[in-house]
């Protein structure tokens, strides 16, 4: 579907070359919903405008479909344009002009037939949940609602994939879950392939089936949403996945701990999350397991445990617990103690 291959692009400022991304290569299938995170500056929006052409890559090929669009004709582009959709953290509506016009102009200027119009743009409001709206003004509405109308019209133009370009970071947590809920629907119910960039990992949690991880202009890691949760390795990718559990301890607290036994994280996915593994190392080995925090991420298609604990006991028993642990399917991590 998409297929970045060595893309790499630079800006020619007064002050010389500036290199946005570079020699980044992915691969997004049909119907799934990929994501790429990276903090401000790693060149997500560079790159996602890069595979509509918004933006032309100084070097590398984007293929959509099979086909290579960095050298097609001007004509040939805003066919595939219209293959794709994109949305915008800041909405981009016409502020004089009605949500059902702000559906409505785009198709007329591609010269849909006006029964047609009207047809899309009734669907599509249903869709987004805003079929009462269509006579309203942008002014009128809230910011979630403003994002669905531009959810709306990039809908309207039916295409096969859809951008979204840090699509909920101006909004508040409760209209940002929402708007995920829209996007999984649109991605199951009509079919549509997702690519959308952000710098929040519960966007990612919630709806992603692949992420990338950027960092100054780089892809540093990529792969199964579960398993970047799971096992990341990268310190980039690391922190981005511990922001979401929220366990770090005092360390204070840790450097008394760690006298008398290891303070580990322990990683539960899959068949490791069904067993009683933790219980059973007191039973096997003369440890006592201290839970010291813990929690549970729902990802889009798994579920991922979390535990902080306190192994008390002499080293090499500990070790030995240890062992036990990953050779049931627990990912075992050592806490350091971080001092400020």
């Amino acid at each position: 579907m998409i297929k970045l291959t060595n893309v790499s692009k630079s800006f020619q400022t007064k002050k010389g070359t500036i290199p946005a991304i570079d020699d980044v290569s992915l691969e997004v299938q049909p119907g799934e919903i990929f994501g790429v995170i990276g903090y401000s500056g790693a060149g997500k929006s560079t790159l996602i405008r890069c595979v509509n052409l918004l933006e032309s890559p100084t070097t590398g090929s984007v293929i959509i479909n099979g086909r290579d669009v960095t050298n097609v004709s001007a004509e040939e582009l805003l066919k595939v344009r219209r293959k794709i959709g994109m949305i915008f953290q800041g909405f981009n509506l016409l502020k004089t002009a009605t949500v059902y016009d702000n559906i409505a102009i785009p198709l007329k200027l591609t010269d849909v037939d006006k029964k047609e119009i009207d047809k899309r743009v009734q669907k599509y409001l249903q869709i987004v949940g805003l079929e009462d709206k269509h006579d309203a003004y942008p002014g009128q509405l809230s910011g979630g609602q403003k994002q669905r109308v531009a959810i709306a019209r990039a809908l309207a133009q039916e295409p096969e994939i859809l951008l979204s370009d840090e699509a909920t970071s101006a909004l508040d947590p409760e209209t940002t879950e929402s708007i995920l809920e829209l996007l999984l629907k649109i991605n199951e119910e009509l079919g549509i392939t997702i690519m959308l960039i952000t710098h929040e990992m519960n966007v990612i949690q919630k709806i992603c089936d692949r992420v990338a991880v950027m960092e100054k202009g780089k892809i540093i890691e990529q792969g199964k949403t579960v398993d970047i949760y799971a096992r990341p390795s990268h310190p980039t990718t690391k922190r981005f996945v511990n922001s979401t559990y929220h366990k770090e301890l005092p360390p204070h607290v840790l450097q008394d701990l760690i006298q008398t036994g290891p303070v580990v994280r322990l990683t539960f996915v899959g068949e490791s999350s069904s067993k009683p593994v933790l219980a059973s190392v007191s039973a096997k080995f003369p440890v006592s397991p201290n839970i010291l925090a813990g929690g549970i991420i729902a990802l889009k298609q798994e579920t991922i445990g979390t535990l902080v604990v306190h192994l008390h006991g002499d080293k090499e028993e500990t070790i030995k617990a240890i062992s036990y642990l990953e050779e049931q399917g627990v990912k075992v991590e050592g806490v350091e103690v971080t001092h400020v």
